[in-house]
C-alpha cells in the first residue's frame, strides 16, 4: 500500500523557474564613490556615470584636488578626500595605482565596512618589451582587496576600459562589455546593472574571485593590441 502522506511530484506550476541573468536590479539610486578618482581611469569612470544620472563623489587623498577635478568633470560630481568619499558611498570603486592599494585599503577598513568594494585595480610591471602582469601574493589585486577588507563585500569589475574612451565628451556609448567577478550574486549583479548604466556597456559575470588575476592580466594584452593598432581596444563577450 502506498501511504497518503507520501510526498508528491511537485506540479509544473510548483517548481521555481531559473532566475533570468539579465534580471537585474534598479541601481539608479545608489550613490557611488571613486577612491583615485583623480587620475585617468577614475576621472573616466566618473564622469559616464554621472552622464548617466548616478550620484558620483570622487576621491583623492587631498580633498582639495578632489574638488577641483570634480568641478571639471561637473554633471554634480562632488570631491572629497578618500575617508569621506567611502564614508558617504554606497558603492566605491578602487581605481588607484597599484603600487598604492594595499596602504589606500588598509587605511579605508573602518570607513568600507559594509560597503560594496569594486576593485578595477590592475597590477602591471613595464619595461623594455612592454607591459607585463604581476602576480600579487593574494592572487590578484582583487583577493588583496578581499584579504585588508574582511567587513566589505569586495568584488572585481572595469578593468579593460580605456580612460581614453572614458573621457571623451563626444562620445555617447562605449561598445564593450564588463567582466564583474565576486562571491555572492547580489553584490555581482548589483556591478552589473552599474555598468549597464553606461550607454553602450554591458556587465557581464565572469567568476568568483579566484579567477580575478586572469581578467586582471588580460590588461596587458590589450595595451599590447592598441599599441600595435593605434586603437582603444575593449572586449565583447558572444553568444550570451
Amino acid at each position: 500500500m502506498t501511504s497518503s502522506s507520501a510526498p508528491q511530484d511537485p506540479t509544473p506550476e510548483a517548481v521555481k523557474a531559473p532566475k533570468d541573468p539579465w534580471d537585474l536590479p534598479d541601481v539608479s539610486g545608489l550613490v557611488v564613490g571613486v577612491l583615485g578618482g583623480t587620475g585617468e581611469q577614475g576621472r573616466g569612470l566618473a564622469y559616464r556615470f554621472a552622464r548617466a544620472g548616478q550620484k558620483v563623489i570622487i576621491g583623492s587623498r587631498s580633498a582639495d584636488r578632489a574638488r577641483d577635478a570634480a568641478a571639471e568633470l561637473g554633471h554634480g560630481v562632488e570631491g572629497a578626500d578618500n575617508a569621506e568619499t567611502a564614508r558617504r558611498s554606497d558603492v566605491v570603486i578602487v581605481a588607484v595605482p597599484w603600487d598604492g592599494h594595499a596602504k589606500t585599503l588598509e587605511s579605508l577598513r573602518e570607513e568600507l565596512a559594509g560597503k560594496l568594494v569594486v576593485d578595477c585595480v590592475n597590477p602591471l610591471g613595464f619595461d623594455k618589451k612592454g607591459a607585463y602582469a604581476l602576480k600579487p601574493e593574494e592572487g590578484s589585486a582583487a583577493e588583496q582587496a578581499a584579504a585588508l577588507l574582511p567587513d566589505s563585500r569586495v568584488t572585481a569589475a572595469f578593468h579593460h576600459l580605456s580612460a581614453v574612451l572614458l573621457q571623451d565628451t563626444s562620445l555617447d556609448e562605449i561598445d564593450t562589455d564588463v567582466m564583474v567577478l565576486g562571491e555572492e550574486r547580489a553584490d555581482v549583479e548589483t556591478v552589473q546593472a552599474l555598468a549597464g548604466r553606461i550607454a553602450g556597456m554591458r556587465g557581464v559575470f565572469a567568476g568568483r574571485l579566484r579567477n580575478a588575476h586572469q581578467v586582471e592580466s588580460l590588461v596587458a594584452n590589450l595595451i599590447s593590441v592598441n599599441r600595435r593598432y593605434k586603437a582603444h581596444a575593449g572586449l565583447r563577450v558572444t553568444d550570451i
